[in-house]
């Protein structure tokens, strides 16, 4: 996992490199901003989306002149996982029965992206969509545990503890999105929506490890985690001359000179 994010940064930075003579526009800035967060598990479990997750991170972008191109560039964003799921969801018949146990995981998240972009308004406003793949370190993890107790429903909350030998701490994914900014001058105001979709799982199958694990009646197959973000941004750029549109190429006149032989 390492090496695939080393090799992902060297390969954004070379593009970078190689396009630094045509005039680059480069921007940096920063977003922030909230979502949910749910968990896809194998064998399937009733969950629910659990909002309030928060984030917030570093961007850097280069756009290029080419309309087929659009921009690239990598975030590093602190990004809050979590999911939810049912425990006693096979004894009881009704929802609202239902107790839940809930995990929060606070992670680092190096998404690398592609970002497609048309301009509007005179180049004053920039629609963009996103499309890219993620590289993940879990940092820390809070839980919560609902019981019954007479009658009543009690939360229990706590450090989760990750142990090597049942929980990944490494992570991959996909990320897909889009959204719209605001031009000023070289400052650039933006509001993005994001869809972060794990293929790595939080914790490893039962093949690896196969143990009691809280809130699980046993050790699943799968347990990938996403992420939908909604966020706003402000970008500062380098060029003081403004984004560049896309202009086409001339067309080549065809050569109309007619020659005149000696009779």
């Amino acid at each position: 996992m390492k090496r695939m994010i080393l090799s992902a940064l060297l390969l954004v930075a070379g593009a970078a490199g190689t396009a630094l003579p045509a005039a680059a526009q480069h921007t940096v800035g920063f977003t922030v901003g909230s979502g949910m967060g749910t968990g896809r598990f194998e064998p399937q479990q009733e969950t629910k989306p659990v909002w309030g997750t928060f984030t917030a991170g570093f961007s850097w972008r280069y756009y290029s002149p080419q309309r087929v191109v659009g921009g690239v560039g990598a975030d590093l964003e602190f990004l809050q996982r979590a999911f939810s799921m049912a425990t006693n969801a096979s004894r009881v018949d009704d929802e609202k029965d239902y107790l839940y146990y809930t995990r929060r995981i606070n992670s680092i998240v190096l998404p690398i992206v592609w970002q497609p972009h048309a301009y509007l308004v005179r180049r004053r406003v920039r629609v963009y969509g996103e499309a890219g793949v993620t590289f993940s370190y879990n940092l820390s993890s809070e839980y919560e545990m609902e019981r019954l107790a007479d009658g009543a429903v009690e939360v229990e909350k706590g450090d989760y503890h990750f142990q090597t030998v049942r929980d990944n701490r490494w992570g991959y994914g996909l990320v897909g999105g889009g959204g719209v900014a605001v031009l000023i001058r070289q400052f650039e105001l933006n509001l993005r929506i994001r869809y972060y979709f794990g293929y790595s799982d939080i914790l490893r199958n039962r093949n690896k490890y196969n143990s009691t694990i809280e809130g699980f009646t046993a050790t699943p197959l799968r347990s990938p985690l996403d992420n939908l973000t909604i966020a706003i941004g402000l970008n500062y750029r380098f060029n003081k001359e403004g984004f560049d549109a896309w202009k086409p190429r001339r067309k080549r006149e065809k050569n109309r000179e007619v020659f005149e032989f000696a009779k």
